[in-house]
């Protein structure tokens, strides 16, 4: 926790001692300050704090029911294409069920800004390599190539117009996923709410250092660090969660989620090359 906070604790240390020299220095021009005031002002940071600790929050949840609407239709999916394809078209629905877990892993890559085609040759044919490499969204190209080919199974007969309504519900279902996912990455909650936060957490910490100057500095001091790390640390857990795709230990473990599928696609398709539920790096899931 130190390792997240230590220079806005080595900034309150010097207003701090500052402070604290100042006013010794200066005690007949400096004016007594009332603890009601210090009160007042962290009063006031709580419930800014508070605010913004919500709304962090907001985002967070979002993102994760986002990816817990993306499991369920996944698993409709793979479900439907079963129920509404001819029998004989196993491979086809095989292919289009390894694809749907290349969509998967590539949108999570995508959402934290890393190669979105890493590992995608374990689901996905050469040819659709070279398809997928042209998009400059990746996860969208995946969700074209298995349009066209649900299109396609229409149009030799293999698929009635029903199933193929319903399953072109689910592959909007997706896209509307990626696309709300895709709005939480690129809002970006405004740096200068943060900015404003510290600034009053300082002076917070300044008027708070003048109206204890009854009390030694070798109690003074370590009272102010002890008071303002509990602001800076809430503040900090806010600015992490609120962005939930950004590779951070708080962010949505999509890398898990996107495994969980592959196992539960595989299983429907009666896969025996299942692979393990991810475990936990250290403290948290990827």
């Amino acid at each position: 926790m130190f390792e997240k906070i230590k220079l806005e604790i080595l900034y309150v240390l010097i207003v701090g001692l500052l402070v604290n020299y100042l006013t010794y220095k200066f005690k007949h021009l400096i004016p007594e300050m009332p603890i009601g005031i210090p009160a007042f002002i962290g009063t006031a940071i709580s419930i800014i704090l508070s605010f913004k600790i919500n709304q962090s929050y907001d985002r967070w949840w979002e993102a994760r029911k986002v990816w817990g609407s993306i499991v369920n239709e996944s698993r409709t999916f793979v479900l439907q294409l079963q129920s509404f394809v001819s029998k004989n078209k196993h491979d086809q629905i095989k292919t289009i069920a390894y694809r749907q877990i290349a969509w998967c892993f590539s949108l999570g890559q995508s959402l934290r800004g890393l190669d979105a085609m890493e590992n995608l040759n374990k689901y996905v044919t050469e040819t659709d390599l070279e398809k997928i490499k042209k998009h400059s969204n990746k996860p969208l190209a995946i969700l074209q190539l298995n349009a066209l080919q649900i299109a396609d199974l229409k149009e030799e007969g293999s698929l009635e117009i029903f199933g193929h309504v319903q399953i072109n519900s689910t592959l909007v279902n997706f896209s509307n996923a990626m696309g709300m996912a895709e709005r939480i990455k690129s809002t970006v909650f405004p740096q200068t709410y943060r900015l404003f936060l510290h600034f009053f957490i300082y002076i917070f910490v300044v008027t708070l250092s003048i109206a204890l100057t009854d009390i030694d500095s070798f109690f003074e001091i370590p009272l102010l660090l002890v008071i303002s790390s509990a602001f800076f640390l809430l503040e900090k857990s806010a600015t992490h969660l609120q962005d939930p795709f950004n590779n951070l230990p708080t962010d949505t473990p999509m890398t898990t989620i996107a495994t969980n599928i592959e196992i539960n696609i595989k299983q429907l398709l009666g896969e025996i090359d299942v692979p393990q539920p991810l475990q936990p790096q250290s403290f948290y899931s990827v």
